[in-house]
């Protein structure tokens, strides 16, 4: 099947018992057992079934069937949020003793500020360190590697920078070093792009976002692409080789073959530490699905209709889009996403003086109307972001540079709106912006 049809079907036909097509929200924490033997052989991963809901539960199941299939992996384990996915990705491909030192995860350095956060302050307490190439380069990412890394990590397309990754060169120096390539999918969803098609071992959602598109519930995912030999790599990763005592000596390459990694990180991270999604969230995340790809498609031609503009208007410094020819991106745009570039872009408010960026950045936020101002993306209505004051504040100037973020930048999240409305609240918030700046410095 095509995503499309995917993103309606997979995962669910109609219930047994009523036959409703609607996915029923089983609202439990807990299910019965046959006898104390089936209870035995559910706790001991020896049968599948539902046995706690902090462990799986069949609504939950269903939406981590149907983002599977869309990505062409083998299995899927839901979280509470895209961060806690992320999270249970880094710890399970990392959580191994290591006598020579610390493990560590190989990063592009153009990555969302929570999760830059996440690896650079927040992995290390647990011994995971990060290692951030020079740019987002197969050979930079390359010069990063050593004997203790366990994954290279990246972005597809990335928040906020735009940046796309050429995720099968990428893919080719993880695999020649033997680790797996983990990517974060938001932006681009499978409906523009397929990492594991391309050599991507994990791919990690944040749901909340283009996947969901209403804003009303949030939600994570991690799909593993079964394509890795985690035999082939015992030496580096034995979590996956050798038996789990809490387990009774289980091994999950040999009991899960190739979807291994995510029933690891099921029956240890989520077992353990309860990043659950609740039943309501995949109801209400499955109903955002079915229309992604219809939402997808507004959002790419609304989003190069902005861009058009922005790069036509005497109040804009630069506008980072990979559409335009002379970006940098636009050839893997081309490859990848067929040149439908995703609905996130960014551009810079001119402002003069020493801080006139960061101020102009700041008047353009203060003064739209119509495009709301939060820090989420991927909604059917139109967002913006001013990086510099928010998702990355707490990164230090340099750091914010690296990431694509400048003090004039402004995140666009291009909404399914009529374009002419959403490119006239830019206009009107750009015009005030400018005689904002005017008027301050002929009052100085």
């Amino acid at each position: 099947m095509r995503p499309e049809t995917i993103a309606i079907h997979s995962g669910f036909d109609s219930d047994p018992t009523t036959h409703a097509v609607a996915v029923p929200i089983y609202q439990t924490a807990a299910y019965a057992f046959d006898s104390a033997d089936h209870a035995t052989a559910l706790f001991n991963l020896e049968e599948d079934g539902y046995r706690y809901s902090r462990i799986s539960n069949p609504t939950v199941a269903v939406l981590e069937k149907r983002v599977a299939d869309l990505e062409g992996g083998v299995a899927a384990l839901a979280t509470a949020s895209g961060q806690a996915a992320l999270h249970y990705a880094f710890a399970n491909v990392a959580d191994t003793p290591n006598g020579s030192g610390a493990a560590n995860i190989v990063s592009t350095p153009q990555l969302y500020g929570t999760s830059h956060t996440l690896l650079a302050h927040v992995m290390p307490r647990s011994g995971v360190m990060a290692r951030f190439a020079a740019n987002d380069s197969a050979e930079a990412m390359a010069d990063q590697i050593d004997g203790n890394t366990r994954a290279l990590f990246c972005e597809t397309v990335g928040n906020p920078a735009g940046n796309i990754c050429d995720i099968e060169a990428i893919a080719k120096v993880a695999h020649a070093h033997g680790v797996p390539l983990i990517v974060d999918n938001t932006v681009a969803t499978p409906i523009l792009l397929r990492p594991i098609a391309h050599g991507a071992d994990i791919v990690v959602h944040s749901l909340t976002k283009f996947m969901g598109g209403h804003g009303a519930a949030m939600g994570g995912i991690l799909v593993d692409g079964g394509n890795f030999d985690w035999q082939a790599q015992a030496a580096r990763f034995p979590q996956f080789t050798r038996p789990d005592e809490s387990y009774h000596g289980l091994v999950y390459a040999e009991r899960f073959g190739r979807a291994a990694f995510t029933a690891r990180a099921r029956s240890v991270l989520q077992r353990t530490t309860g990043a659950i999604l609740s039943p309501m969230s995949a109801f209400l995340l499955l109903q955002g699905i079915e229309t992604v790809a219809l939402r997808v498609e507004r959002h790419v031609e609304n989003a190069r209709a902005v861009a058009g503009f922005l790069k036509t208007s005497r109040h804009v410094a630069w506008v980072e889009y990979a559409g335009f020819p002379h970006s940098p991106y636009y050839a893997l745009a081309e490859k990848y996403l067929g040149g439908q570039v995703p609905s996130l872009l960014t551009f810079g408010v001119k402002g003069a003086g020493a801080n006139g960026g960061f101020e102009a950045g700041k008047r353009f936020y203060d003064s739209l109307k119509l495009i709301k101002r939060l820090v989420n993306i991927g909604d059917t209505k139109s967002l913006a972001c001013h990086p510099a004051s928010t998702t990355h504040r707490q990164m230090p100037e340099a750091q914010q540079r690296k990431a694509g973020v400048t003090p004039e930048t402004i995140r666009l999240s291009v909404g399914i709106e009529h374009k002419d409305d959403i490119i006239a609240d830019i206009a009107q918030a750009l015009a005030a912006a400018t005689a904002g700046g005017q008027q301050l410095r002929a009052a100085e």
